[in-house]
C-alpha cells in the first residue's frame, strides 16, 4: 500500500538527513570523470555552454537526441552504438543537466530548452533533422516541433511528457512515481533537497524507472548523483520543477511533423496513457507500446527500440516542405 504524501515526505527526508549534506562537485572534477574523447563544448548566444557529442556517420542524415529530467546525454549511448552506422547522431546535455554550464541567474524552462536545441543545431549546420526526446526532453521536442516545424523531418517521443488522459471511473490506481518526484512536488521537500544528499532517493527511483534493476549499476547511480551535485545544480533544478509537466491537448494537436510515439507499459514516471494520448492528438502519429519496458526503453530494450527508430526514419521523405 502506498504511503500518504506527508508520510512519504517524512520518510524520504529522514533518509536524506541520515545520509548528511552533500557539497557541490566542481565542474572540472565532473568533466574529468564524465567527459570522453567525443565530448565537445560550445557557448551559445544566450551564454549557455553546452556539452554535446556529434557521433556516428558524419555525412549521414542527422538525428538529435534530447534526454529527460535528471539524466544526461549518456542515456542515448545504446542508440548511438546501434544507429551511428547510418546516421549522424547528436546528443546534448540540457541546461541544469550533465556537463552543460549555465550563466548566473539562468532559469530552467521548456522555452529555454527549445532555444538551446535550436541554437546548437544551427551552429552545427544541421539541415532538416529528426528530433527524439525522452520524458522532459520529449516535451522540449514536441514544443520544438511547434516552434520550428520547417527544421524537422521527423519527431520521436520516448516516454514523453504530455497531456494526461482522464482515468475511467472505477479504474484501479496505478503505482505512483518514484519517491524523488513526489518529494520534489512538495515545497518542504524541495527546500530540504537543496542541501541534502540525493543518493538515498536516487537508487530506488532509478530502479522504478528502469524496471530491470540489473541495469541500475553502482556506476549509473554515481553518475546521476554526481551530476546532480554540480555547482548550483540542485537549486536550479528544484526551482524549475513543480511536479510532472502537463500540456493542453489543443496545443499538442498543432504538431504537424511526422511523429513516432514510443512508451513502456511499465513506466511509472510518465504513465503509458500519456503516450497513447499523444499519439491520439498528433495527426498521423504512430504508436509503439513496449509491454515489458519502463521509462527508458532506449536503455532497457535498445535493440528493439533502435530498430523501430530506424524503420520510422527510413519511412520519412528525404526532405519536408516548410509548414507555416
Amino acid at each position: 500500500m502506498a504511503l500518504k504524501p506527508l508520510a512519504l515526505l517524512a520518510v524520504a527526508l529522514l533518509a536524506a538527513a541520515l545520509a548528511g549534506c552533500a557539497r557541490d562537485i566542481p565542474y572540472e572534477t565532473l568533466k574529468a570523470k564524465y567527459a570522453n574523447p567525443t565530448s565537445k563544448f560550445v557557448t551559445l548566444p544566450d551564454g549557455v555552454t553546452v556539452h554535446y557529442r556529434d557521433q556516428g556517420r558524419a555525412d549521414g542524415p542527422p538525428l538529435v537526441l534530447v534526454h529527460g529530467f535528471a539524466a544526461n546525454l549518456d542515456t542515448w549511448e545504446p542508440w548511438v552504438a546501434r544507429l551511428g552506422d547510418t546516421y549522424r547522431v547528436v546528443t546534448l546535455d540540457l541546461p541544469a543537466h550533465g556537463l552543460t554550464v549555465t550563466p548566473p541567474g539562468y532559469q530552467m524552462s521548456t522555452a529555454g530548452q527549445v532555444e538551446v536545441i535550436d541554437q546548437l543545431t544551427r551552429q552545427l549546420g544541421l539541415g532538416p533533422f529528426v528530433l527524439a526526446g525522452n520524458s522532459m526532453g520529449g516535451g522540449a521536442s514536441w514544443n520544438f516541433a511547434l516552434s520550428h516545424p520547417d527544421r524537422l523531418r521527423g519527431l520521436i517521443l520516448v516516454a514523453s511528457v504530455g497531456p494526461r488522459p482522464s482515468e475511467p471511473e472505477g479504474s484501479p490506481p496505478r503505482e505512483g512515481p518514484p519517491a524523488i518526484f513526489q518529494v520534489m512536488a512538495n515545497p518542504v521537500g524541495r527546500a530540504a533537497l537543496r542541501s541534502l544528499n540525493p543518493r538515498p532517493l536516487a537508487e530506488p527511483g532509478l530502479k522504478k524507472a528502469y524496471v530491470d534493476e540489473g541495469l541500475v549499476t553502482p556506476a549509473l547511480v554515481d553518475r546521476y548523483v554526481d551530476l546532480a551535485l554540480a555547482p548550483g545544480r540542485r537549486e536550479m533544478i528544484l526551482a524549475g520543477r513543480r511536479g510532472p509537466p502537463n500540456a493542453s491537448p489543443d496545443t499538442v494537436k498543432g504538431v504537424t511533423t511526422p511523429t513516432l510515439v514510443m512508451h513502456g507499459e511499465k513506466d511509472v514516471v510518465v504513465p503509458p496513457g500519456v503516450g497513447r494520448r499523444l499519439a491520439e492528438l498528433i495527426p498521423g502519429a504512430r504508436l509503439v507500446i513496449y509491454p515489458e519496458a519502463g521509462h527508458v526503453p532506449m536503455e532497457q530494450i535498445p535493440d528493439r527500440s533502435a530498430a523501430d527508430v530506424r524503420s520510422f526514419i527510413e519511412s520519412l521523405p528525404a526532405t519536408r516542405t516548410s509548414e507555416k
